[in-house]
């Protein structure tokens, strides 16, 4: 006997069959949404294969051998520079003095007053300051004793027995200038108290951020030093003396790297002064994604440095190399390794999605349509 469909039921079957081939045809056309390249497009970029990438798995030389953070610090010619003398005298600077004569009327002296005060006097930028009867006096270089005992010379030519006293007023002639993220940026003279970079620092009012993020970078003439705040405080050395014109400025560290695939989130993530191993990374951005994430396929992508290079591959080498270090946290010691693996500023920590994963998307994406076919179809009935 046959059996005949209804006009409904027919079109309703043809239409399954046509979604049923259009989502095959889809499928084979195009990929399905995904957070990133998979293991296997990551490995057809390696340098065997024709690519410029080196894929190396990650095992205990690897770690020691990339096991550095590049440090801040101040070179030789800074932590040998001695303390200005908070006595010397410098162009620019403003200077007092008192004048006692042992007469009645004196050169510089009124009727009836035995000595007079000169308030004010700014050396000039030749070093220079004038003082009556005394002449252009050289300032600079002298102490203020020293140049007491200059004018007192000269002025002895003049006067009976003169008596001067000097002292400097502002010290403008040995300043430097704090910027950026301190609560009082400006420009201060050195001082006896100011003489070291930690008591400037102090001076300004200390930094506006967190101390653990906090970069100061002193430029002096052409060159420039940094050092991390927390390392200026627990390492002597690095509190240097001050010179004469420099510029310190307080910034906040931008040291980062990027977090990237079957992550619990994907984002740039400070790397702060603390060394951050591969574990601490993944844990900072809420750690692998158990519904995505294929824990074999944990890759930091980094160009490395020549010399690092070097050492890594086994071979010499030019110039910076992009280096795929692939850590498989499945392995008996591999979450040893990615403890031992520091991760570096501007590193990217990338996890592959299970391939498991772009399955089941493939079959939601067939059973979806079909699903809806049939649907259609249970109507049409």
């Amino acid at each position: 006997m046959t059996v005949k469909l209804s006009p409904a039921r027919s079109a309703a079957g043809l239409a399954v069959r046509l979604t049923l081939i259009a989502a095959m045809t889809l499928l084979a056309a195009c990929s399905l949404p995904r957070s990133g390249p998979s293991k296997s497009e990551i490995y057809s970029g390696a340098v065997e294969k024709g690519g410029n990438t080196h894929v190396i798995y990650v095992n205990d030389h690897v770690a020691r051998t990339t096991n550095f953070t590049p440090s801040y610090g101040f070179s030789n010619s800074f932590r040998g520079a001695g303390q200005v003398g908070a006595d010397e005298i410098r162009a620019g600077d403003v200077l007092g003095l008192s004048i006692w004569e042992n007469v009645d009327d004196g050169l510089l002296t009124s009727l009836g007053n035995s000595s007079t005060a000169l308030q004010e006097i700014q050396v000039d930028s030749g070093g220079y300051i004038f003082v009556p009867y005394a002449g252009r006096v050289q300032a600079a270089g002298n102490t203020p004793d020293q140049l007491r005992q200059i004018i007192t010379e000269r002025l002895a030519t003049q006067t009976p027995d003169p008596q001067v006293t000097v002292t400097r007023v502002a010290g403008n002639g040995a300043t430097v200038s704090v910027m950026g993220k301190v609560t009082a940026q400006g420009v201060y003279p050195i001082e006896r108290p100011t003489r070291s970079l930690s008591a400037m620092l102090a001076r300004a009012g200390g930094v506006s951020i967190e101390p653990e993020i906090a970069v100061v970078t002193v430029k002096r003439g052409n060159n420039t030093g940094k050092v991390w705040l927390t390392d200026l405080y627990s390492n002597a050395s690095n509190d240097i003396a001050l010179r004469p014109g420099d510029v310190i400025l307080v910034e906040e560290d931008q040291r980062s790297f990027t977090a990237l695939g079957a992550l619990g989130g994907q984002t740039r993530v400070p790397l702060g002064n603390e060394s951050i191993n591969a574990v601490e990374a993944v844990a900072m951005v809420g750690g692998l994604n158990s519904h995505l994430a294929d824990p074999t396929g944990v890759f930091i992508l980094r160009d490395e440095p020549e010399q690092v290079a070097s050492r890594v591959l086994g071979k010499s080498v030019q110039g910076s190399q992009r280096i795929a270090y692939v850590l498989d946290l499945t392995r008996p010691n591999g979450l040893f390794l990615a403890r031992d693996f520091l991760i570096r500023d501007e590193d990217t920590v990338y996890v592959t999605e299970a391939p498991y994963v772009q399955w089941q998307k493939r079959l939601a994406a067939l059973i979806g349509p079909i699903n809806s076919a049939n649907a259609v179809q249970n109507l049409a009935q």
